[in-house]
């Protein structure tokens, strides 16, 4: 790389360095450019996109049928807040609780916001439902979980960057080991516990891929113990794992059906957010039937923003995408292919122990320790051949490419990955 294109990136590193936040540890690659499966730098550098935005992009970047339907809508109506009704926000709600198979949906902006949303809902569903003294409400969460980094998420995480000196900590939260069904039973027996908010696949974490029966015995579970079972799909819903959603277990069509009865772990509430929008737009949403969803009423929860026409046009655009482009098909097939040629390689060497994950959401273990540089340089190194991806936890790489790859683009990628590894050995 010449100095001049060194000085290029690093300006507009320098610029976020000096009047940014440094909440963020970035990769040094500066972006301008994204289009499906690809995204280019500042220096017209190609790479394939394998973080997809932590699973924002599933739809490929920029996609034209998202775009579009977003460049229209701007040009109507942006926003009325929910002082007033507009004509898209009641279309965007049937469209919803028709895909999804719930009564109601509540619509908001971001992943935290829509966990933040769960947290209130299970809580006043069991003070007036189920008869839960006020103030006393528990939910069971799982250690090593991300939902989120507000006030009250911290409070019940494992990631102490997260929460050092941020407390005082919101009460309220049991915390067990993750895919440990004993353990949430022990934890259901408690009083007064409103429910369980649990991710179907860890992400943050590594891709921490539990036992196939885990999340239909936690349903099962919730409803003996009648708490409200919580799934977290901000990350792994809408088509990434191979299945609408990843609690839809084995059943790969692109809604639900008479053929998940036996695998799907039906949640009463599911949070959506990230590739609601394909990466265009900030959209989430809570989904849960009347029963539930009837404890809020008016001046009781909301935001300026959420429902916006713009966020509605845009949604209803990225799921007919995933139906459309078969990506739940895609993800499937890819994701079982991808984790085949990785353990291939596996086997040959002694610098990756472990692929796991489920789909296209995949991670690799890296035979080195938590605190070493090994996998950051490794990512280093993949950008320098043509693949972004980011560390977690240390020492193991998150793969997560925009669900419209085809395969003769994941087999270049595969390429690089392990001819990039074999530069450790």
């Amino acid at each position: 790389m010449s100095m001049n294109k060194e000085s290029k990136a690093q300006h507009f590193i320098d610029l976020e360095d000096k009047h940014g936040a440094h909440n963020y540890h970035p990769l040094p690659v500066v972006l301008e450019k994204g289009e499906g499966v690809y995204v280019w730098d500042v220096d017209g550098k190609r790479y394939y996109d394998f973080l997809s935005a932590y699973s924002a992009v599933n739809q490929g970047h920029c996609h034209p049928a998202i775009v579009n339907a977003m460049n229209e809508q701007a040009q109507t109506l942006t926003l009325t807040s929910r002082a007033f009704h507009n004509d898209k926000l009641g279309q965007y709600e049937k469209y919803m609780t028709e895909y999804f198979k719930f009564d109601k949906v509540l619509p908001m902006n971001t992943g935290a916001e829509a966990v933040e949303t769960a947290i209130k809902i299970a809580r006043k569903w069991a003070y007036e439902k189920k008869g839960v003294e006020e103030h006393a409400a528990k939910i069971i969460v799982c250690e090593n979980n991300f939902h989120g980094r507000t006030t009250t998420i911290i409070s019940f995480s494992n990631d102490e960057d997260a929460r050092k000196n941020f407390g005082p900590y919101t009460p309220g939260f049991i915390k067990i080991p993750y895919n440990d069904t004993a353990a949430l039973e022990k934890a259901l027996q408690e009083e007064n516990v409103a429910g369980f908010l649990v991710e179907p696949i860890q992400g943050e974490a590594g891709v921490f891929t539990p036992n196939d029966d885990f999340m239909r015995a936690s349903r099962e579970l919730c409803n003996k113990y009648n708490a409200l079972f919580i799934a977290d799909e901000i990350q792994t819903g809408i088509a990434r794992t191979g299945g609408l959603l990843a609690v839809c277990g084995d059943c790969s069509c692109d809604a639900h059906c008479e053929r998940q009865e036996a695998t799907y772990a039906r949640p009463d509430m599911l949070i959506l957010g990230k590739a609601l929008s394909g990466g265009a737009y900030p959209v989430s949403a809570v989904l849960a039937d009347n029963e539930v969803m009837n404890v809020i009423k008016p001046g009781q929860h909301g935001s300026t923003f959420g429902g916006n026409p713009v966020a509605a046009a845009v949604a209803m655009a990225a799921l007919e995408v995933v139906k459309d482009e078969k990506l739940i098909q895609n993800a499937r097939a890819l994701g079982s292919y991808f984790r085949a040629e990785i353990n291939k390689y596996i086997a040959t060497t002694d610098t990756v122990t472990l692929v796991r994950g489920k789909g296209l959401l995949n991670a690799i273990v890296i035979n080195d320790t938590e605190d070493s540089k090994t996998a950051w340089n490794i990512c280093l190194r993949l950008r320098d051949n043509g693949l972004l991806a980011k560390p977690t936890h240390g020492n193991i790489i998150r793969f997560a490419p925009p669900l419209v790859m085809t395969k003769e683009q994941l087999d270049e990628c595969i390429a690089i990955i392990i001819n990039t590894l074999k530069e450790f050995e």
